[in-house]
């Protein structure tokens, strides 16, 4: 057991305490300016990891956790339930800022803006993924651990989501459980995987059906869509509004997922205009062409996004939307991103801030500035935040 002062907040859920002798210390269930009593669960030569016990000053930024689950050896998945909802969003804005001055050598205002209707930071989270134990019985996981916790009701988790009983019920054979609802539709699909990984629908359709940007999209369930009920929407606006589209614009679409981007902005660019967009997932390609359907102008390609731009077969980009996985973009797409001149803006949507901002010092190199960022608070209680950066060539207006 250590005594920390809690001086700051570090990415991924943790703050930053220090021993009395000095030692750096990552320490969870605490906040900036508290004392805590902590028990170290890891340590290296530099720096030790550790969780409350006891709260010895309190920020006046703590507030009780509305799950019982949220505490030192409890379930891992929400990191800031201890603290105020406002509060919550300052310490993502201080860490976001934080990575882009560390890692891009950028000092950007943030502000992480609320949702729209999200008042408590419960009830969100409309796909959620158990682990089964040996005994058959689904739960979530402790942090860092692959430990089972028994959850009887997951807060975060959309009531949809809760009305499955996963935590009820025994599931034979089956490493995990995932539930995927659509608010909009009334709709969920339950699907288990085996050891393996092999996939098997439980019950539910084959694809849900969700509302964003004043239209219907069709989604696999096992395709990528945004989990908070409001996300979709507020990301497609936010993108279009950033890009400033218009008749004739070519836009490529890397990470399209089931083209929640590509088809806002298809409609934008009209006929004139040519939409691309490429991923891996083959289901979220159907799912895409799918969905695009009604604009013959945007076509959808399977594959990696570096191999996609080397091979070409388009007009030169105008615009350009990066919607990666948390590992963010390879230095072989953003190069082979940036080379048409006629390339003018690039919106890069990141679940991630020190990969953004790794990626924003790639296109800095590269003779491209960061002109604009918003951060969005699409994850409650849980350390992750959205952000939505806007890249312009330097010495282009903003």
């Amino acid at each position: 057991m250590v005594e920390l002062s809690v001086t700051g907040v570090a990415h991924g859920g943790w703050c930053v305490g220090r021993e009395p002798g000095g030692r750096v210390v990552f320490v969870r269930h605490a906040l900036p300016g508290e004392q805590v009593s902590a028990r170290i669960t890891e340590e290296t030569a530099t720096f030790a990891r550790a969780e409350t016990v006891d709260v010895l000053m309190a920020s006046p930024d703590r507030v009780t956790p509305p799950c019982p689950y949220a505490k030192p050896g409890g379930c891992g998945g929400c990191d800031w339930q201890h603290a105020s909802l406002a509060a919550q969003r300052r310490l993502k804005a201080d860490v976001v800022g934080e990575q882009l001055r560390r890692i891009a050598g950028i000092d950007q205002p943030v502000t992480v803006e609320p949702v729209a209707g999200d008042q408590d930071g419960l009830g969100w989270r409309t796909r959620v993924r158990f682990t089964v134990g040996p005994d058959g019985a689904a739960g979530l996981l402790a942090h860092r651990s692959h430990e089972v916790v028994k959850v009887a009701d997951c807060l975060i988790a959309h009531p949809l989501v809760e009305a499955a009983g996963v935590a009820a019920q025994h599931w034979e054979s089956a490493a995990s459980v995932e539930v995927a609802v659509s608010p909009a539709a009334g709709q969920r699909v339950v699907t288990t995987a085996g050891e393996r990984g092999h996939r098997r629908r439980h019950s539910g359709p084959s694809h849900l059906r969700h509302v964003a940007a004043g239209r219907d999209w069709r989604v696999g369930a096992a395709t990528f869509w945004q989990v908070h009920p409001g996300a979709a929407d507020l990301l497609a606006t936010a993108v279009a509004d950033a890009l400033c589209p218009v008749p004739g614009d070519v836009v490529l679409d890397l990470y399209c997922g089931a083209g929640l981007f590509a088809g806002t902005l298809a409609a934008a660019v009209g006929p004139h205009g040519t939409v691309i967009g490429v991923d891996t997932d083959r289901m979220a390609v159907r799912d895409a062409r799918h969905n695009l359907q009604d604009f013959p102008w945007a076509r959808v390609h399977v594959g990696e996004a570096a191999e996609a731009l080397a091979r070409g077969g388009w007009p030169p980009a105008t615009l350009a939307v990066l919607d990666p996985p948390r590992t963010g973009v390879t230095r072989a797409v953003i190069e082979r991103l940036v080379a048409p001149a006629a390339l003018r803006r690039v919106a890069y949507v990141s679940c991630d801030p020190a990969t953004l901002a790794r990626d924003i010092a790639v296109f800095a190199r590269l003779g491209w500035q960061l002109a604009g960022l918003r951060a969005f608070d699409i994850f409650p209680m849980t350390h992750h935040v959205e952000c939505l950066a806007v890249l312009t060539r330097a010495g282009a207006p903003g």
